[in-house]
């Protein structure tokens, strides 16, 4: 299975980055790990909704350009929680019905364009919480862990 992470913005924090490598490390035992950023714009303090929405587009057509035709794409939207077993269950039903490839995509400060969250075979959220894009790789990537390692029947922290 080849899994990509699709996400707006470049990660700076050193620690972030350390934990991104250490999970992108160990899920190479488990799936093909393709992690692909887009640049972000710049959103101004106080900007109109359009203008919000206009920003939104320009990642989304950035974002876009690297979704595949073939692939099941998981866009992070408020809209259905999965606990971690189910994660598990949803990637390996999709495994067994000939998915090959899994695309998930996290968006900017602003959340995804409509085209974007159109283009999605299924929504996911973490948490009614937001999260910022950087952290939210991190808790991606060690989830997509977990559920290996739980379709792999190994231990994990419950």
């Amino acid at each position: 299975m080849k899994i990509s992470i699709l996400s707006v913005g470049k990660v700076k924090e050193s620690y972030f980055r350390d934990a991104i490598t250490e999970y992108s490390k160990r899920l190479s035992k488990y799936c093909k790990l393709e992690i692909i950023e887009v640049a972000d714009e710049k959103t101004p303090d106080r900007a109109s909704e359009v203008v919000c929405e206009q920003i939104k587009e320009k990642e989304a057509q950035r974002l876009m350009r690297h979704v595949r035709e073939d692939a099941y794409v998981i866009t992070l939207a408020i809209e259905k929680q999965l606990d971690s077993v189910e994660l598990a269950q949803k990637i390996d039903q999709l495994g067994i019905t000939g998915k090959s490839q899994i695309q998930f995509v996290i968006g900017g400060s602003l959340g995804l364009h409509e085209s974007l969250l159109k283009r999605a075979d299924y929504k996911l959220s973490f948490s009614k919480m937001t999260f910022p894009h950087q952290l939210m790789r991190v808790i991606l990537l060690e989830q997509i862990y977990r559920s290996y390692r739980i379709i792999a029947g190994e231990p994990y922290h419950k």
